[in-house]
Parts: C-alpha cells; structure tokens; sequence
C-alpha cells in the first residue's frame, strides 16, 4: 500500500511541475536537456556508499528545489523558476517509476522498495 501511495505521489507531482512548468511558457528542449541532471550526483558512488547516498538524497529530496522555487519567486528569476520546476518533476518522475531515497548500505536499498 505504501509503495502504491508514494507512486501516486509522484504520479501528481510529476504531473503538477508539468502543467506550471509549461504554463509559464518554458520549452521543451531546456526541460528534456536538464531533466536527468539531478542523476549527476549518484557520482558519489563512485567514493563509497555512504557519500553516494547523501549526494543522492540531497539531489532527490523536494527541500533543494522547492527553496530555490521560492527564491525564484521572491526575486523574480524566471531561470531558478525553470529549473526547480524540472528538477521537482525529476523527483516526482523518480517516485511514480518506484525510486526512492537511498540508504547508505547500497544504491538498490531505497525507502520506497529493495530493488
């Protein structure tokens, strides 16, 4: 039931990033060219799990994004708009195909499901 609410989640969040992303009038090409960028930090693999998971969930936690969408709107920078707007769909996008926030004992062990 859990993983089922949590695919959900990111299901309706997914969908709402879309729908105010392209409603300010954003383009296509910039959200396909940044939309896996937030997948750049599991570079910390590369170290050791432990920092692999940290990089991870910093990068796929909505805290990162949604402050920089408000910081956005304070200053009225559309760019730190679009970007938080795409990389809150990457999150939500990651949720609905069942990825989740990784724990330090290994990148398949997620909050969402063993994989």
């Amino acid at each position: 039931m859990n993983k089922t609410l949590i695919k959900l989640e990111g299901f309706i969040v997914l969908a709402s990033a879309l729908y105010f992303y392209f409603s300010q009038g954003y383009h296509w090409g910039m959200f396909l060219l940044l939309l896996l960028v937030p997948d750049v930090f599991m570079i910390g693999y590369a170290v050791n799990n432990k920092i692999g998971a940290y990089l991870y969930n910093f990068a796929h936690t909505y805290t990162t994004p949604l402050l920089i969408l408000l910081a956005g709107n304070f200053m009225s920078v559309n760019s730190l708009i679009m970007i938080s707007m795409i990389w809150i769909a990457h999150i939500g996008m990651d949720r609905m195909l069942g990825y989740g926030l990784k724990y330090p004992s290994g990148f398949k062990n997620t909050h969402i499901q063993k994989m």
